[in-house]
């Protein structure tokens, strides 16, 4: 009877454990990172009474979780993917807007300005038709600082996210840190305290949304967690941090630091996975470059459109100004150059624009080891070769050789300065990053617009022969006090020699479209010929000669000093939009770059690629993760349907129980009374 009641005891035991454990269950069904639990029961040692041995009863072994390392793992790693795409997609779906919107990009600003162009280049003595170009010119420059402005918000937006994020992060390192301890200290004891490793679990796929990590179990039941490259985040009980502040090189762009002790270390560039790993990568991978190549596009418009205003004269006969910014103004050169702020130097160079033709869409770092000077271009990390031109000079250029030897310059200068930089001093050379930001339009004269050619040609009345010349193409920049001089300049034809003569300080060169010379060198009758005019100043004009002239014609090539209904200079302004003048490869033979459109249409295009990119790689990422989640909530969720079964079983199984200890009872009653 002892042995029965035993048995029943163990029994009521048991199920009322199991009636625990499925209560706990069901209460704990809609708890983040909840895993099912199970007790697990075996059979007591059997007792041996002679004819064989017979059960005790029942025990519990463990109260075990529904794990499995994998699928958890499998989830964690999906949480990290899906929420670098989610964070690096809510921030260029923002850019893409901004950039093909027929509002807010540059496109219809950079129409509505060379269609004012076009407009007053068939009437170039209408003022209203002048003052429209200066307002469309205001409006482009506007445009593009407003552009500038959103990419600024945003590089700031990221800056502050980047803080949030690692301040969540550090809470929940700690929180791992603490839960490993108390894991740790109550595992001691043989078993695992499910649900402290639950809140772990929890705490760990919390902080995958947040950046990715690499998890490694301990003996003890404590987990390291890895971060970057290798970076302990969490070991055992000790939790180490990330700082996020201003860029040594660049302190408008934060990065992040890896706190251990006293040491600390830049690991921007190694994170991946999370919401820090997305932030970190559409900054480097798209923002970054769209400063700088929206920055370069500003820079050529600029120089492209003051390079033809200055070789051309305005209503007055004057040459014509600039209607945009010196963008190589001191102010703005000391702009692109970052010193970083471990510099033991107080060197601040100027960076200035020599080509805007040849700029790239990148920044670059540059350091001074006390005697050389090296440089490392960022968007792809080749070597630049820095030379000093001309030597003393305290100027730098700067230029890169590719695999085949060809040499390219990179279309920007350094004037170190003084003081000059100490050994071991870094620098950030940032040639376009501020362009579309600077761009402004200082013209407000409408007549001072410059849209007559500053020269002119025509042939003598007198002349006999059919001969006939174009108006001539000025090559070099203009100085107008040396070409007036120069002028005017009569060509006269000389039958015998078979070609034009020109007077004493000038020479003519009969040439080819591409402006090699031309054979045979003498002039050719009955067809167009192409010369190039060298006058005494050093300007270069070119023009065309055409027909049959006679023995002693001439033509006159003269300064144009009433050209006001001359709009010549006014049509190349107009055909700068289609004229290729961005990212031209000096190295690459017939490199023509890309036209001021077509230069802002590829910015579009990339960032329009990667944004429909972003957008499957969120759908399939999402897709990812709730298969991983399904997979280990089939395993280790709590399913309602199978727990009020088990409610229902063990509730029986207890009942049960207390019938067997209700028979024990009655026979030990039976028993004791017969001996009354």
């Amino acid at each position: 009877m002892a042995d029965l009641l035993n048995i029943g005891l163990s029994g009521l035991s048991a199920s009322k454990t199991q009636l625990s454990v499925t209560g706990h269950n069901i209460t704990n069904v809609n708890t983040s990172g909840y895993t099912r639990q199970d007790a697990v029961q075996a059979t007591r040692t059997p007792q041996f009474v002679g004819v064989g041995y017979i059960g005790s009863g029942t025990t519990l072994t463990d109260i075990r979780r529904s794990y499995s390392e994998f699928l958890t793992s499998q989830q964690r790693s999906s949480t990290a993917l899906a929420s670098d795409v989610a964070a690096y997609k809510s921030q260029i779906d923002q850019l893409d807007a901004l950039l093909a919107g027929s509002t807010t990009g540059i496109t219809p600003s950079l129409q509505s300005f060379f269609a004012a162009l076009q407009t007053a280049a068939e009437d170039p003595a209408n003022v209203p038709a002048r003052q429209l170009v200066l307002s469309e010119a205001e409006g482009l420059a506007r445009r593009f600082n407003t552009v500038y402005e959103r990419l600024n918000e945003q590089n700031n937006f990221l800056n502050k996210q980047m803080v949030a994020v690692s301040d969540q992060v550090n809470r929940l390192a700690t929180s791992v840190a603490s839960l490993n301890n108390a894991i740790a200290t109550a595992a001691a004891n043989g078993q695992q305290p499910n649900d402290l490793l639950d809140a772990r679990d929890e705490a760990v796929r919390q902080l995958s949304t947040y950046i990715g990590v690499t998890v490694v179990p301990q003996d003890d039941s404590s987990y390291n967690l890895f971060i970057g490259s290798g970076q302990p985040l969490v070991v055992g009980a000790t939790a180490n941090k990330l700082e996020v502040g201003p860029g040594q090189g660049d302190p408008t762009r934060f990065e992040v630091q890896f706190v251990s002790g006293n040491s600390r270390q830049t690991i921007t560039t190694q994170l991946s996975g999370g919401e820090l790993g997305g932030l970190i990568r559409y900054r480097q991978e798209v923002l970054d470059s769209t400063f700088n190549s929206l920055g370069r596009l500003a820079l050529a418009v600029s120089d492209q459109v003051n390079s033809q205003l200055g070789q051309g004269l305005d209503l007055k006969g004057d040459v014509g100004t600039a209607l945009f910014g010196d963008y190589n103004d001191p102010a703005l050169a000391a702009l692109r150059v970052r010193a970083f702020s471990s510099n033991s130097g107080n060197a601040q160079p100027l960076l200035s624009i020599s080509d805007t033709s040849l700029l790239t869409a990148s920044d670059y770092r540059l350091e001074f080891d006390g005697t050389n000077y090296t440089a490392r271009r960022l968007s792809d990390n080749a070597t630049i070769d820095v030379q000093e031109d001309p030597p003393g000079s305290g100027v730098l250029t700067f230029s890169h050789t590719d695999s085949l030897g060809t040499t390219r310059d990179q279309g920007f200068t350094l004037e170190v300065g003084t003081p000059a930089p100490a050994a071991g001093d870094l620098f950030l050379l940032q040639p376009t990053r501020r362009g579309a930001s600077d761009i402004t339009a200082v013209l407000d004269q409408p007549d001072q617009l410059a849209f007559a050619a500053p020269v002119r040609a025509e042939a003598n009345l007198q002349n006999r022969g059919t001969g006939a010349i174009s108006q001539p193409d000025l090559q070099s920049v203009l100085n107008l006090a040396s070409l007036t001089g120069a002028l005017p300049v009569t060509l006269t034809y000389d039958e015998a020699a078979g070609d034009f003569t020109a007077p004493a300080g000038a020479t003519l060169t009969r040439i080819n479209a591409d402006g090699t010379a031309a054979t045979p060198a003498t002039f050719q009758p009955g067809q167009t010929n192409s010369y190039e005019l060298q006058l005494a100043d050093g300007s270069t004009l070119r023009l065309t000669l055409s027909g049959r002239p006679q023995e002693g014609d001439t033509f006159s090539v003269a300064f144009n000093a009433n050209g006001v209904s001359d709009n010549r200079n006014a049509l190349k302004l107009a055909d700068l939009q289609s004229k290729a003048t961005v990212g031209v490869d000096s190295a690459a033979p017939g490199s023509t770059g890309v036209s001021f459109s077509d230069g802002y249409g590829d910015l579009v295009e990339r960032v329009g690629t990667l944004t429909a990119q972003a957008r499957l790689d969120g759908e399939a990422t999402t897709a990812i993760l709730k298969q991983a989640t399904d997979n280990r909530d089939a395993l280790s969720g709590v399913n309602l349907d199978e727990e009020a079964a088990n409610l229902i079983k063990f509730e029986q199984y207890y009942n049960a129980s207390a019938q067997i200890i209700q028979v024990a009872r009655s026979l030990f009653d039976t028993l004791i009374n017969t001996f009354r």
